[in-house]
């Protein structure tokens, strides 16, 4: 399998004053094309601000990030949002849709800073909402559309550029249980689908629909383990 992802003895510290509070400890890890991967732990364990990292969107204080054997440090800010916006997808747990465009404007975005023309936009932007079951809601503004609807409108933005990899932030968090389900069922069809999918969830029967479970405690992997097929 093609490693996508491999992060050597990576740290994370904040100032806070005089003191220095170390986020994440010595982190060694390695994602391969096709995983699906579940990242855990308690709140302040350091999950979100891995998830960060792996998603560019925070650096690291020491350590090697490397995606698709390249690594990252050496990127200037114009590549890197160049590579958020054409290798990564991010799916968070507030969708941040923007409230004045409909859901097909929404979809398109992500083409917009890539200088895809608009009738290729178009397409790809309705191809996508077709894809999560939107077809008939793609120019409902968000206020007129339910949470999961809103999630969906999320996944289809994120998929749009046809990345390598997902980035789900508590993808569920905002939903009641019955929508949650449909979500990582949807989930799990893209990593079927072969999308590597990385997600961080602090509830166990969300972390189950991946094949691989990481928990993370006090900035440390302290689990990492694998199951076939998930749920």
């Amino acid at each position: 399998m093609k490693k996508l992802i491999k992060l050597e003895d990576i740290t994370k510290s904040y100032r806070n004053g005089d003191q220095e509070l170390q986020v994440l400890k010595h982190i060694s890890l390695e994602v391969e094309e096709g995983e699906f991967v579940a990242i855990m732990g308690p709140s302040g364990s350091g999950k979100s601000t891995l998830m960060n990292i792996i998603g560019m969107l925070d650096r690291p204080s020491s350590g090697r990030y490397y995606l698709e054997e390249q690594e990252v440090a050496g990127l200037g800010e114009k590549n890197l949002a160049k590579v958020r916006n054409h290798q990564i997808g991010f799916v968070f747990q507030q969708f941040f849709l923007l409230s004045k465009l409909n859901a097909l404007q929404n979809v398109e975005l992500p083409l917009i800073y890539a200088g895809v023309h608009q009738s290729k936009r178009k397409e790809l932007a309705k191809q996508f909402l077709t894809k999560v079951e939107l077809k008939e809601r793609m120019h409902h503004l968000p206020s007129e559309l339910s949470g999961g609807q809103k999630q969906r409108v999320a996944i289809a933005r994120a998929l749009v550029n046809s990345p390598s990899i997902i980035l789900a932030d508590e993808p569920t968090g905002a939903l009641d249980t019955k929508t949650g389900v449909q979500i990582m069922n949807l989930l799990t069809d893209l990593n079927k689908e072969g999308k590597t999918i990385i997600m961080v969830t602090h509830e166990p029967e969300i972390a189950a629909y991946a094949t691989r479970q990481i928990v993370i405690r006090d900035g440390l992997i302290t689990e990492d383990s694998s199951q076939k097929g998930g749920q």
